[in-house]
């Protein structure tokens, strides 16, 4: 499979995982376990920089999910320039639950505290630091699964 195939197939998967990752997240809301997300955050710190007067709360959601969605169909179009060959199910499942943890490190461990919207994972104090690293092995492991069967019979 050539890169461009590659990419939007990744891409196709990004898309996926961040759909089951926003489903995941607002079960955790509903039980009080998350109540500020990284994407709410980014529009947050834009909204310092830009808009001292502050967003309309649509605005705050559509920025949030735009931010989001195309967070995660980036990634996941990364993903797939990255993975030469595609395995089995089980296989891309690992590779993408590590490329999604691999993801929530690389952004909450440097650009996310570059730009001033958290602190990184090692100076929280919450153990619910853990679940945006476990909804990204979710969105991973997704994404792969999307992957292996889109490029089942490409190979």
């Amino acid at each position: 499979m050539d890169a461009k195939s590659r990419i939007l197939t990744g891409a196709l998967g990004g898309a996926g995982g961040t759909l089951v990752l926003s489903g995941l997240r607002a079960a955790w809301r509903r039980a009080g376990l998350v109540f500020d997300t990284a994407p709410t955050q980014v529009v947050d710190r834009v909204e310092e920089l830009v808009a001292p007067e502050g967003f309309s709360p649509n605005t705050r959601r559509v920025l949030a999910a735009t931010a989001h969605v195309a967070y995660g169909i980036s990634t996941g179009a990364a993903f797939g320039l990255l993975r030469r060959e595609s395995g089995g199910m089980g296989e891309e499942a690992a590779v993408g639950s590590s490329l999604g943890i691999l993801a929530w490190g690389a952004g909450w461990s440097s650009w996310l505290p570059l730009a001033g919207v958290h602190s990184p994972p090692w100076e929280q104090r919450s153990p619910k630091v853990l679940l945006p690293a476990i909804d990204h092995a979710v969105y991973g492991a997704v994404w792969g699964l999307i992957y292996a069967a889109l490029t089942r019979d490409r190979q």
